[in-house]
């Protein structure tokens, strides 16, 4: 930003943090700038059949985008629901949405209004001295969303940062002109930041569909584009090569499922020393990146496992998430156990375990098919049982395997190059708009 100059003349803001502001500027609260959860609209509940915007927080996207497909009848939504109108301000409140960056600027609402979750604190310009647009600004800079995080409340999952901090926080206030004038500028330097932003992340989409594409053609077509094919009578592996043998994998690796140990014998998570895998160390394969895993967020103890169906399973075991965070694959690193959310094969000497690892990869596709259920997807374990892969010999899995290995080795380092980039970029954006609206840079006459 050293192209950006400052301007002429600086007085003290009075807040620590803030320092110095332009000369002109005013140091106000955000509640002089703006109503927080302004009250419903007279006119909508007279006529409670009306329907208006709804916006879960799906909806509302991180880059500031709203998906409008939602509408709900006011009489459905107008108690227990946040309210919004075209021109307001609205953030996610809680944790990681608000680290995050969810929230918007409200605009093209059916009938200029909207109701959506509970999770979004919304602030309603004073226009006699806010432009709308600023004040969107200033809650997606940096010193908001680190003070935002710091002054959060609650426990877990569930922190949200208080409206008593938001009303509070220090904003500092141009003229109206000034504002709308600087708004303009960040409009239209961010929307370049932005499509560098879809630019690279596309990039990266592109890349992993190639990743897939590999790792599916390796594990049904094999290395040799000359050998003799035969059908493999199966729908996701198609042609195979002929001396590769069809078979059920639960026929080449001894299946099983996890369990969970009863939560209400207090003495079965007591001394707990047997690492137990869950749906929340999903995490750590969801890219399909990360081929062992050996940490997991929770242990269990030796007398739950033995008061349980949960078995300990030995490292090499190769698992796949079945239920919920449905289709993601690794390999044990440590011995471990597992909760009821995934399949596990303990591989025979005929098939090796990263080779299998690559072909639950290749399957991805596959496994959306055979989900079932409309809010929580599973596999059933039949589904499971009847999977079916081609398995050529082993020191063929094993050449397949180092190809493979090389070839997403250099995917990998390009998709983290290009993500970092992406974080510098985003990082670049939070601290333009930072250094914008706390009058570190003068943008009026930017070009």
């Amino acid at each position: 930003m050293s192209h950006y100059k400052p301007y002429p003349a600086y007085k003290d803001s009075g807040v620590e943090w803030l320092g110095r502001v332009p000369e002109h500027w005013s140091v106000v609260r955000m509640r002089y700038a703006a109503t927080l959860n302004p009250p419903v609209r007279r006119d909508l509940l007279e006529d409670p059949d009306q329907e208006v915007s709804f916006l879960p927080m799906e909806a509302i996207g991180e880059d500031g985008s709203l998906n409008l497909e939602q509408n709900r009848p006011v009489v459905e939504v107008r108690s227990g629901y946040s309210y919004f109108e075209d021109g307001d301000v609205a953030f996610a409140k809680v944790t990681p949405c608000f680290e995050n960056g969810k929230g918007a600027l409200m605009r093209g609402l059916r009938c200029a209004a909207g109701f959506g979750t509970t999770e979004l604190t919304v602030l309603r310009p004073n226009l006699a001295v806010a432009d709308a647009r600023y004040i969107n600004y200033i809650v997606q800079g940096s010193s908001f969303r680190a003070f935002g995080a710091g002054a959060m409340t609650g426990a877990g999952g569930l922190k949200r940062v208080p409206d008593e901090f938001t009303r509070n926080f220090p904003v500092s206030l141009p003229e109206l002109g000034e504002q709308r004038v600087i708004a303009s500028r960040l409009d239209r330097e961010t929307a370049r930041i932005d499509a560098l932003i879809e630019k690279k992340t596309r990039f990266i989409e592109l890349l992993r569909e190639k990743r897939q594409a590999l790792i599916t053609h390796a594990v049904t077509k094999g290395l040799d584009p000359n050998v003799k094919m035969k059908d493999s009578g199966v729908e996701w592996l198609g042609e195979v090569p002929e001396h590769w043998e069809v078979l059920q994998l639960r026929h080449t690796a001894r299946l099983e499922s996890g369990h969970t140990p009863s939560r209400s014998k207090p003495e079965y998570w007591v001394d707990c020393n047997v690492p137990w895998f869950t749906l929340a160390d999903v995490w750590q394969v969801r890219s399909g990146e990360q081929k062992y895993v050996s940490e997991t967020s929770e242990m269990v103890s030796q007398l739950g496992l033995e008061n349980s169906s949960a078995r300990l399973l030995p490292a090499g075991s190769v698992f796949l998430s079945r239920t919920a965070s449905v289709g993601f694959t690794g390999i044990m690193a440590v011995d471990m156990a597992t909760s009821q959310d995934f399949a596990v094969w303990t591989c025979t000497s005929e098939l090796f375990n990263e080779y299998l690892y690559y072909v639950l990869l290749g399957m991805k596709p596959d496994f959306d098919r055979l989900m079932m259920g409309s809010t929580h997807k599973t596999i059933y374990m039949p589904d499971i049982e009847a999977i079916r892969i081609a398995r050529p010999p082993v020191d063929e899995q094993r050449g397949i395997v180092s190809v493979l290995s090389g070839q997403l080795g250099r995917f990998k380092s390009v998709i983290e190059k290009t993500e970092r980039s992406i974080e510098l970029l985003t990082e670049r954006r939070s601290t333009l708009i930072t250094a914008a609206v706390t009058g570190q840079i003068d943008l009026r006459e930017a070009v």
